[in-house]
């Protein structure tokens, strides 16, 4: 295989595969938007690649069998490295999702969580492995002075691997999450806190969502080793791809399941969310919130749905199996208070259906968006780009989106339950009044902010600002 000019590196690749009931081995594409933008940016240079981990033991297989060559039957060239098992599963659990995540998202609970004792010292080297093998496998397949862009919280280390073996590299670095103040940071054990970010540090570009994650990230820099790295970081935020919304939408599978939705829910309002069982998506205090909704203003009883989609996600964490039990039982809850035998008030779905969660969208009157915290948040832009009609959007002020769609959206305080009530209540009162000249451009707005950076523009920006750096 020739050396490659751009290399992406991610955990997740832009392709899956799985093993159907015969035994068959399956290959599907990523969906979104950004697989669609990533792939544009790598079609557009003479050589690219795609490197990204096994992430099961279909992968795995096929990955050795594929022997450092890229996927057969991908559109893209995808090298996939199979890394070991135990490995994988302590950086990518162990680590990734329970340590970073859990601190970038500011969820411990910090009288029981962290504990960073030597069973998390052998995950953290299994983190330094996984890094490690990525470095390995660009250094072989890049080019010189290629252009490598590295993707996210499970590759924290890698900027600086790949600087020490290959200073000929421009390295582009980007994280899809929110990032810590100081102090918060600081629990992770003082080394790690100092090894992440001079990980990060070893890129040419560090990009984040908002200004506001990004100032925090230099705060760190300059907090645990006195780098204020003000000339490498920079802030690229991510929208919806309009024309993409446009075209699911009149998909035949997505106009069959909201017709299927429209025949349960009737002409009511629908408040609509499309997420994942995610600790810091927050789905219980947004039940919460529908429920003091229902109880402290009856008037909406019977004329309003509560449609949610709720992807399932990491299922082998019991945080996460805990808390989408309670989000099941709370939604019992709710249904045994108020529903009628005319009137189902609350349609909650845990399980993948791409189709059906986008149908959601457009039958959505009121996005709700409750994240505890969110580096972006890329469905409220799809809600608003999807929707039939010209929904009224109550947004977390913890979400990078909150810092572009501004004044135009109802910003909540994700933690108070009451507050949030009280904007699903103005934002359905809202959907009900003549459109005015104040209001419709109060919807262009967000529709023009929902689509200003499709994923395409995102990354070749990125790429774009990496290729300068380097010519300075």
């Amino acid at each position: 295989m020739p050396k490659a000019d751009l290399v992406v590196v991610s955990n997740r690749g832009p392709v899956s595969i799985s093993v159907d009931d015969t035994g068959s081995e399956q290959m599907s594409r990523g969906g979104g938007g950004l697989v669609s933008g990533m792939q544009t940016a790598l079609e557009s240079v003479g050589s690219a690649v795609w490197v990204c981990a096994a992430m099961s033991d279909a992968e795995r297989a096929v990955a050795q069998r594929a022997a450092g060559q890229p996927l057969a039957g991908s559109d893209l060239d995808v090298i996939m490295l199979p890394i070991d098992e135990e490995t994988f599963e302590a950086a990518y659990n162990g680590v990734a999702n329970q340590t970073l995540w859990f601190t970038l998202h500011m969820l411990f609970d910090p009288i029981r969580q962290p504990l960073f004792d030597a069973e998390w010292r052998r995950q953290w080297e299994a983190y330094q492995r996984f890094n490690q093998a990525f470095a390995e496998a660009v250094d072989e397949l890049a080019a010189r002075s290629a252009i490598v862009m590295v993707q996210d919280y499970h590759l924290f280390l890698l900027p600086a691997l790949l600087r020490k073996r290959r200073p000929d590299l421009r390295i582009g670095f980007f994280t899809h999450t929110p990032w810590a103040p100081v102090d918060y940071f600081r629990i992770l054990p003082d080394d790690v806190a100092r090894d992440v970010v001079a990980g990060v540090l070893g890129a040419d570009v560090v990009g984040f969502h908002t200004q506001r994650w990004a100032e925090l990230f230099r705060r760190c820099a300059h907090a645990l080793l006195g780098d204020c790295a003000d000339d490498r970081i920079a802030v690229f935020g991510l929208t919806a791809d309009a024309e993409e919304m446009a075209e699911r939408r009149e998909a035949e599978d997505v106009r069959a399941a909201a017709s299927r939705l429209r025949d349960v829910i009737g002409d009511r309002l629908v408040i609509g969310r499309v997420d994942r069982i995610e600790l810091s998506k927050n789905v219980i205090r947004g039940l919460l919130a529908y429920r003091e909704l229902l109880r402290d203003r009856p008037q909406w009883r019977e004329r309003v749905v509560h449609v949610v989609f709720d992807n399932p996600s990491r299922e082998d964490i019991p945080e996460y199996v805990e808390y989408a039990a309670a989000v099941e039982r709370l939604a019992a809850e709710i249904q045994a208070e108020f529903s009628t035998p005319g009137w189902t008030p609350l349609l909650l779905s845990v399980q993948e259906d791409y189709p059906a969660a986008l149908a959601a969208l457009t039958l959505t009157d009121v996005v709700l968006i409750d994240s505890v915290r969110d580096g972006m948040n890329l469905v409220v832009f799809e809600a608003i780009l999807l929707a039939e009609g010209k929904p009224q959007v109550v947004l977390s002020r913890e979400t990078g989106a909150a810092d572009l769609l501004g004044d135009d959206a109802i910003v909540i305080n994700p933690y108070d339950v009451s507050q949030t009530a009280a904007a699903l209540d103005q934002a359905l009162s809202l959907v009900g009044q003549p459109e005015t000249p104040a209001t419709a451009a109060r919807a262009e707005r967000l529709r023009v902010a929902a689509a200003g950076r499709p994923p395409a523009r995102w990354f070749n920006d990125q790429v774009e600002r990496v290729r300068l750096v380097a010519q300075q």
